[in-house]
C-alpha cells in the first residue's frame, strides 16, 4: 500500500504542524478559540440574551455568562430539541447525545451540533489516528477494521425531525461513508437497542473478520471479548484476532482493567491508547506511549476554563483560564463549545501534569467522591490504592463501588468497597490493608482521619459474585454504550441497591 502510505504520511506531518503550534501557543490560541466562539454565536438566542454583541475580552465574557450545569442550561436544550433554531448555535440542532442524568433529570441531552461533530468529535478521531501513525510508522492497522461497539439512537418524541441516542450511536449514524469500509460490525448491528442481542450478534460477525484495531469503553469492551471467546472456543483474542494493533479507550479510567487485557487479548505487540471523549466533546489523546497523560485539544472549538476543587463550594468561585492554572491541583473543567454550551460544567475533575504543552489526567467527577467524615477521596485516590492493592495480593478486578458507613448503633463510621474480582487476593486482609495504607500515602485528610480510628474506622471490603455489577446496569436500563458504574458516592443509595442484589 505504498500510494496510502504516502497519503497518511502527508496527512500526519500537515497535521503535526498544526498540532505543535498550540503545543507551543496554547494560551494564545484558546484567546482566539472564545473570540470565534462569540462571533459565532452572538445572533443567536442565548448570545442576545447575554449581551454577545459587546462583548470584547475574557472579562466580560465571564461576567456576563454565569457558570451554569445541566438544569439551567435546559430551557434552551428544550427549545433546540423541539426544533427551534439559533437557541445555542447558529441553525438546527439535529441530534443530541443521552447521557446519564442528575439529581432532577433522569437523562441529560447534549447538543451535537454539525460542527461539534465534524470540528470536535471526529477530529478527535482524526488524530487518535494521527498519533498512532506518528508514534508507529510501521503499522499495518489499515489492512483491517475497527471494532466499535455503538449504542443506539431513536428518534425524539417531542419532534420527529430531532434524534437523540448516546453518543457513540449519534456519531455512527454520521460517518461518512468511507468511514464504514473500515469499522465493523455494519451499522444495523451497532445501533440495535437490546444490548444483549446485540452483543451476540457483534461476536457471531466479528469473530470472523480481520480485526487490527478496538474502541471503545473497557468494561463493555471486555464483556464483548469474553463473549467472543466463548463463542470461537479460543483461549486468547490473539487467536481469533492475530492482526490486533491497538484498543482505543476510554469514559473509565483503564486502571483496574488494563491486565485482565493484557491476559485476555494474550499478545504484547498490542497498544493501548487513552482518549477523552465525551458526550460534551472529544478533549484529549493520549499522544506519548511512554506517558500516561493525555494531550489537551486546543483546536477543536472548544474554550476551556477550570475551577479549583476546593473552591466550589465557597458560594461563589472564580473560573481561571490556561494562563492561571498551575500543575499538580485538581480542577473542574467547564467549557464552551461550538455544540452551544456556554460556560457549562461538565462534571469531570482534572489535573495538569504540564502546562506547556498542557498534558493532563482525569482525576474524577465533580460528583462521585467520599467526603462524609472530611476525607475528600476522589477517584483518582481510589484508582491508585486499588492498584497497589491488587499489585500486593496478586487480585483482580472487574468492577467496584464505594460509599460511606456512618456511625450508629452498632455502626462503625467507615468506607465499605463493594469488589467484583476475577481473581481474588491471595490474602483478603492484607488487601484491605495495602488499600488503607495506599489511601493515607496519597491522601492527607483521609490518613488524619484514619488517625487512631478516631474518626474513621478500618476499610471494609465486600467481595460480590462474578456478574453482580452487570446485573445492576440492567436493572437500571444501562446496558452498553457509555453507562458506567460510579465509582465513588458520598450517600449509600447505589451501594444499598447492588447490596439487595446479593441479598446482604
Amino acid at each position: 500500500m505504498p500510494i496510502l502510505n504516502s497519503i497518511i504520511s502527508w496527512f500526519v506531518t500537515k497535521r503535526k504542524y498544526e498540532i505543535d503550534f498550540f503545543k507551543r501557543y496554547p494560551v494564545e490560541v484558546q484567546n482566539d478559540m472564545l473570540v470565534k466562539l462569540i462571533k459565532q454565536g452572538k445572533n443567536t438566542t442565548f448570545g442576545k440574551d447575554h449581551g454577545f454583541q459587546s462583548i470584547e475580552n475574557y472579562q466580560q465574557f465571564a461576567s456576563q455568562i454565569p457558570i451554569r450545569d445541566y438544569p439551567a442550561i435546559k430551557p434552551y436544550i428544550d427549545r433546540s430539541m423541539r426544533g427551534e433554531a439559533d437557541i445555542l448555535w447558529p441553525g438546527e440542532t439535529k441530534w443530541f447525545a443521552k447521557s446519564s442524568g442528575t439529581t432532577g433529570d433522569k437523562s441529560k441531552f447534549i447538543p451535537v451540533t454539525r460542527d461539534n461533530i465534524e470540528d470536535c468529535h471526529f477530529q478527535g478521531g482524526k488524530d487518535t489516528l494521527i498519533f498512532y501513525f506518528g508514534n508507529y510508522p510501521d503499522n499495518d492497522l489499515l489492512s483491517g477494521k475497527t471494532l466499535t461497539i455503538g449504542g443506539s439512537h431513536q428518534v425524539s418524541d417531542v419532534n420527529s425531525e430531532t434524534f437523540f441516542g448516546d453518543v457513540s450511536a449519534v456519531l455512527l449514524q454520521n460517518l461518512p461513508a468511507y468511514a464504514h469500509w473500515i469499522r465493523t460490525p455494519d451499522l444495523a448491528v451497532a445501533l440495535m437497542n437490546e444490548w444483549e442481542e446485540k452483543l451476540h450478534k457483534i461476536a457471531e460477525i466479528t469473530c470472523r473478520e480481520r480485526v487490527t484495531s478496538l474502541a471503545g469503553v473497557p468494561s463493555w469492551t471486555l464483556v464483548l471479548l469474553k463473549k467472543i471467546l466463548e463463542k470461537t472456543g479460543k483461549s486468547t483474542i490473539a487467536e481469533v484476532w492475530p492482526n490486533l494493533e491497538v484498543f482505543m479507550h476510554g469514559g473509565v479510567s483503564f486502571t483496574p482493567y488494563r491486565s485482565q487485557f493484557q491476559s485476555i487479548i494474550g499478545s504484547d505487540r498490542v497498544k493501548y491508547m487513552e482518549t477523552y471523549n465525551a458526550s460534551e466533546g472529544f478533549f484529549g489523546i493520549q499522544d506519548d506511549p511512554e506517558d500516561s497523560n493525555m494531550l489537551l485539544m486546543l483546536d477543536y472549538g472548544v474554550f476551556y476554563e477550570f475551577i479549583p476543587v476546593d473552591e466550589l463550594e465557597s458560594g461563589n468561585p472564580r473560573a481561571l483560564t490556561l494562563a492561571e492554572v498551575e500543575t499538580d491541583r485538581n480542577y473542574a473543567m467547564i467549557i464552551s463549545t461550538t455544540g452551544g454550551l456556554w460556560r457549562y460544567m461538565i462534571g469531570d475533575t482534572i489535573r495538569f501534569s504540564s502546562l506547556q504543552p498542557v498534558k493532563f489526567k482525569i482525576t474524577g467527577r465533580t460528583r462521585h467522591f467520599i467526603n462524609a467524615f472530611g476525607e475528600e477521596i476522589i477517584i483518582d485516590n481510589a484508582e491508585y490504592a486499588l492498584r497497589k492493592a491488587c499489585s500486593g495480593t496478586n487480585a483482580e478486578i472487574t468492577e467496584y463501588t464505594a460509599a460511606p458507613v456512618f456511625m450508629g448503633e452498632g455502626e462503625k463510621a467507615r468506607h465499605q468497597w463493594l469488589i467484583e474480582f476475577s481473581r481474588q487476593p491471595d490474602n483478603p486482609d492484607f488487601f484491605i490493608e495495602l488499600l488503607d495504607n495506599a489511601l493515607k500515602s496519597v491522601n492527607s485528610d483521609y490518613e488524619a482521619k484514619r488517625y487512631k480510628n478516631l474518626a474513621l474506622h478500618p476499610p471494609e471490603v465486600i467481595s460480590m459474585e462474578c456478574g453482580t455489577f452487570y446485573r445492576w446496569l440492567k436493572m437500571k436500563g444501562r446496558l452498553g454504550g457509555q453507562n458506567k458504574v460510579p465509582r465513588l458516592s458520598n450517600d449509600r443509595k447505589i451501594v444499598e441497591e447492588i447490596m439487595q442484589m446479593k441479598g446482604l
